[in-house]
């Protein structure tokens, strides 16, 4: 017999395909947080950002962890192996007080990072794409 058989080959890609399609959701889990409009473009992306969210009670989460107000920069400088051009996301909950995101961008600038910016609803969604 000259011929390939690909009927194996076929059946693990359908399975390989249903496993990420039930599993691909799972992975866009993150901390729901109602982020207000804004009209603004979104930035480029040349490396996965880090983000740091900023919920309705007031809590501080560093991607999906959550992490005391005072850890936030020494937190972030170990995700970043001390390197302070990372691209940081903040994205604070609108319910919230305005000082409470200007106090974490606050630190975040006497942490030595230069490249920190505001997420807002339409532009956290374009970035999701």
């Amino acid at each position: 017999m000259s011929e390939i058989n690909v009927t194996p080959f076929v059946d693990v890609m359908l399975v390989l395909l249903i496993i990420f399609m039930i599993t691909a959701p799972m992975l866009t889990a993150g901390v729901a947080v109602n982020l207000p409009d804004s009209s603004a473009n979104s930035l480029p992306d040349d490396k996965e950002p880090l983000t740091i969210t900023i919920n309705a009670k007031g809590e501080t989460f560093i991607q999906d962890t959550k992490v005391e107000t005072g850890q936030l920069v020494t937190k972030i400088l170990a995700m970043s192996k001390n390197r302070t051009d990372t691209r940081i996301y903040v994205r604070g909950d609108k319910s919230i007080d305005y000082g409470k995101v200007m106090e974490v961008m606050g630190m975040l600038s006497k942490g030595g990072f230069t490249k920190v910016a505001l997420l807002s609803g339409t532009s956290a969604s374009k970035s999701k794409k």
